[in-house]
């Protein structure tokens, strides 16, 4: 039975990373909304509260009930975890007037309590908080300080429940990961979640849930989808058939090397080329919502016309992973973009959904797909959007665009592979705008396209800096593309971080 730790959501944007955390010291966990624990769960070990964009002194303000949790499991509340611990006993949290945000020193630490075993005096925090705690209930304990802020860290007597009103989970926090692996200790984790661990439970759990059912699962040449086959393929071998749909918005000659791909890894592929019937429905579409659902619609339409092709189907495999789910589950309710797994075709297909990865980050996908030993062109890959060119090319989508695309991302992501600099950033890839410039060319006055050159750093795409590429590749990639390319007479470079703006451009 496989031990969990819980995470409520109170809206912070660290959430997922205090499960990333977790997982990385080998412990499975879960974020569930803030009033949604689980009843009766014995898999449970504990429960960790998160930040929150809010004050727990505002009317709306997202508050618990922790009379099921407390003294039950052990608790650790971060940030506005701690504060509404303390709020919710009868201690006062106020406004001290400033913003108490960035780096502090821990002092005056309890180093025998548990949660502090191992952690220096003097160990450098990540303060995040427009509200203090100015006065504790009378059985909470201080078992760290910082010069601003008396209560930085407590213990409940009596009962397993810390509060701690720095992050621990984010990288400035020296000793963080030392804090969290502390309080796994106090749960009693195994610690034995590993990618080979879920390799081995996952299968035995699909050979069982599956039998002899027949599956179908759409294949995208990236990731997520890829490693789903995988994993599907080693439990139910030839009951998977895998279609991969050909939209006109891939990668330069990607259809032929996945397609190849996928057959040497003994995959059961049924390969679609539809470009003309996504060209014709998107002709004139320049709203990129718009060409999202034409494009999600479209390949449904194409799956769902090649399902019907095979008998006694039951089952549709997909590559939803963890951040979709989390997304579907928001205690906001906030949409930043369609298209993607979570919810798509089942409705439309009547068939049951299985979803192995959907437990799973970006980055223990691509480790089980290390494990699984499948080729590294394919796990180590950037990510590529399911409406593909189609959002990387703003305004209307015509061949003669999608072309120009294809030839000058090809230049540049061919030159990030031999400058030795594609696995040094998150993602990679090239944009069209709508817009022409003029240029000269040997004796000869140009009036031709713009491309946009983007490279991020990230480790989970919920933040992301532009990679400070060298000038000399810059320069090289630009003069590849405008003396290769025919129609571009200018190249660009993004130097934008998200937020405020987004990795693809639509």
């Amino acid at each position: 039975m496989k031990q969990k730790i819980i995470i409520l959501d109170f809206g912070s944007q660290t959430t997922q990373l205090i499960a990333r955390r977790i997982r990385e010291l080998n412990t499975y966990c879960e974020i569930l909304p803030y009033n949604k624990f689980p009843v009766d769960d014995a898999t449970v070990k504990g429960v960790i509260l998160s930040g929150s964009p809010f004050s727990v002194n505002d009317r709306d303000a997202f508050k618990a009930d922790l009379s099921g949790i407390r003294n039950k499991y052990p608790l650790l509340g971060i940030c506005y975890g701690a504060q509404f611990l303390a709020y919710s006993s009868g201690g006062t949290v106020e406004s001290v007037g400033m913003r108490e945000y960035g780096r502090a020193r821990l002092s005056k630490i309890d180093d025998s309590n548990p949660l502090f075993i191992n952690v220096r005096e003097g160990t450098q925090v990540w303060m995040s908080h427009g509200d203090t705690i100015t006065k504790l209930p009378a059985d909470f304990r201080i078992i760290a300080s910082t010069a601003d802020v008396p209560a930085a860290a407590f213990k409940i007597s009596g009962e397993p429940t810390w509060g701690v009103q720095f992050h621990p989970e984010v990288f400035h926090t020296e000793q963080g990961m030392k804090i969290l692996d502390n309080f796994l200790n106090i749960c009693g984790c195994a610690k034995d979640w590993t990618s080979a661990s879920f390799i081995e439970t996952t299968v035995m759990e699909l050979k069982e849930k599956l039998g002899d059912d027949k599956v179908i699962l759409a294949l995208s040449g990236g990731v997520d989808s890829s490693v789903t086959a995988v994993l599907l393929n080693k439990a139910i071998g030839k009951n998977l058939t895998c279609i991969f749909v050909d939209h006109g918005l891939l990668r330069k000659n990607e259809f032929e090397k996945v397609m190849k791909a996928y057959e040497n890894m003994g995959l059961n592929v049924v390969g679609v080329k539809a470009h003309e019937k996504f060209y014709r429905e998107l002709a004139g579409v320049t709203d990129p919502e718009q060409k999202r659902k034409i494009i999600g619609k479209g390949f449904i339409d194409v799956f769902d016309e090649e399902a019907h092709k095979l008998k006694d189907i039951k089952w549709l495999g997909q590559g939803t992973i963890y951040p979709d789910v989390i997304e579907s589950l928001s205690i906001t309710g906030m949409v930043i973009k369609s298209h993607h797994n979570v919810g798509g075709l089942p409705a439309k297909m009547n068939l049951k959904l299985v979803e192995p990865l959907r437990l799973l980050f970006k980055d223990e996908v691509r480790r089980v797909g290390q494990e699984l030993g499948m080729p590294v062109n394919l796990i180590a890959r950037h990510p590529f959007p399911g409406p593909g060119l189609g959002i990387r090319i703003l305004g209307d989508i015509t061949p003669e665009k999608v072309r120009v695309l294809q030839d000058a991302d090809d230049i540049y992501i061919t030159l990030m592979h031999e400058w030795g600099l594609y696995d040094k950033v998150w993602q990679a890839c090239t944009i069209l705008l709508p817009i022409r410039s003029v240029g000269v060319m040997g004796d000869e006055r140009t009036y031709e396209n713009t491309v946009v050159l983007r490279a991020v750093t990230s480790t989970d795409a919920m933040t992301a800096d532009w990679a400070q590429l060298p000038y000399d590749f810059l320069s090289k990639v630009s003069n590849e593309i405008i003396n290769k390319v025919k129609g571009v007479n200018r190249v660009v470079y993004d130097i934008s971080s998200k937020p405020p703006s987004t990795i693809e451009w639509e």
